[in-house]
């Protein structure tokens, strides 16, 4: 799976006078690296859907808030994150919203091209932007919205471990009984992020650079987290 970020320049977003996103054209789908129905990598478009197939087998038919952790950086745990939603999203039943908690990489907004003016995520849990509302931004994609991680922090896990957090997860898994939340996670090694976010989540998939990972790290990472939460290991950059 090809994990390279579109240009920014190649891949802005079309925007109507009132803000909103006009839905994005397969051409523009293919430049933001996300699957569609008519993918032209078709191979791409069948693996997340069966990963999202497994999953909601795993999840037993309700709502839940999946985890995607690359081992280390460089995995392509954005790319991963975002095409799960987006696979999620193609169910008309269903919704999904994607969170970028990479505060030191953040990839999201730029791979989407979304204008995120109002902020993200560690805005809202550090108390700049008082509604969760705010920052919960359209896609382009039907069904798919994009919560990003707003302001940059060098230190996360003290918002990632406080109530706030905890209650802001707890809102948007019940607002919408259709609502499948994708955290984009920090790399899993070196940082306790992933580990801190784990805790908040119900299924956890580790994502792997493959041949970039050796076996016993991909095992150190995966060993970093409840067995009975995770779902699996998805090898990326595969061709």
């Amino acid at each position: 799976m090809n994990t390279q970020v579109p240009d920014d320049a190649e891949s802005r977003s079309i925007t109507r006078a009132d803000g909103a996103l006009h839905p994005l054209t397969p051409i523009a789908l293919e430049e933001r690296k996300l699957i569609h129905r008519n993918d032209s990598v078709r191979a791409q478009a069948d693996a997340f859907r069966g990963l999202r197939t497994k999953l909601l087998a795993l999840g037993r038919e309700r709502n839940f808030v999946t985890l995607v952790a690359p081992v280390q950086q460089g995995c392509g745990g954005s790319f991963v994150a975002r095409n799960l939603a987006a696979a999620f999203a193609f169910d008309e039943s269903k919704t999904a919203l994607l969170v970028d908690c990479d505060a030191l990489h953040p990839a999201q907004h730029a791979a989407l091209s979304v204008d995120v003016a109002n902020g993200g995520i560690m805005d809202y849990l550090d108390g700049s932007v008082g509604e969760l509302s705010d920052i919960q931004y359209d896609t382009g994609l039907p069904r798919l919205k994009l919560i990003p991680s707003g302001s940059s922090r060098e230190t996360t896990g003290e918002y990632f471990s406080s109530s706030r957090m905890r209650m802001m997860i707890d809102s948007l898994r019940g607002t919408q009984a259709n609502r499948y939340v994708i955290l984009d996670s920090p790399p899993v090694l070196n940082s306790p992020d992933a580990r801190i976010l784990s805790d908040l989540a119900d299924l956890i998939v580790v994502v792997a650079g493959y041949g970039q990972a050796a076996i016993e790290r991909i095992d150190e990472a995966a060993a970093s987290f409840d067995p009975d939460k995770l779902a699996g290991v998805v090898f990326n950059n595969i061709y």
